[in-house]
């Protein structure tokens, strides 16, 4: 058995110690949120907080998360600045990629709660888009750095 912290609940699943995060979250918490994309960590689709920092779940093993707080894109709330900020600015389109994109930028603005605009772009040049909404991306994340306070 695993133990896990994930937005602020406990769980035990009985899983072996190289099933990837992801699956766990979805397939056994159903925790729908977080997405699969791609399975190798190259789209940011199915970005989740450890510790705060912003990691691919489809690449991490569940054991290395075991005992560490895990944030989902449910566990953010809808309140978030950053989820705000994304209503706002009408950041989605066909909205695949957005749990990943807005769990990438909370981590951001947890870290640095005004960053230039360069390091936006390099931060979230990891994450993408399929419908390019990446100038509404952009835009929201400034929106949420300008009016909110990060928890």
């Amino acid at each position: 058995m695993i133990s896990l912290d994930i937005n602020g609940k406990a769980y035990q699943v009985d899983v072996g110690p190289d099933v990837p995060l992801l699956w766990v979250i979805r397939e056994h918490l159903k925790l729908t949120g977080t997405k699969f994309g791609c399975g190798i960590g190259a789209c940011g689709s199915c970005t989740v907080h450890l510790d705060g920092k912003a990691v691919r779940s489809c690449q991490t093993p569940v054991s290395s998360a075991a005992g560490r707080k895990i944030t989902t894109i449910e566990g953010l709330g809808e309140t978030h600045p950053v989820v705000k900020a994304w209503i706002k600015e009408q950041v989605p389109q066909c909205g695949y990629c957005q749990s990943g994109q807005i769990m990438e930028a909370a981590a951001l603005l947890a870290s640095d709660p005004n960053p230039p605009e360069s390091k936006i772009k390099s931060t979230m040049n990891g994450n993408i888009c399929r419908c390019g909404t990446y100038p509404r991306i952009l835009k929201a994340i400034k929106t949420a750095a300008k009016e909110g306070k990060r928890p």
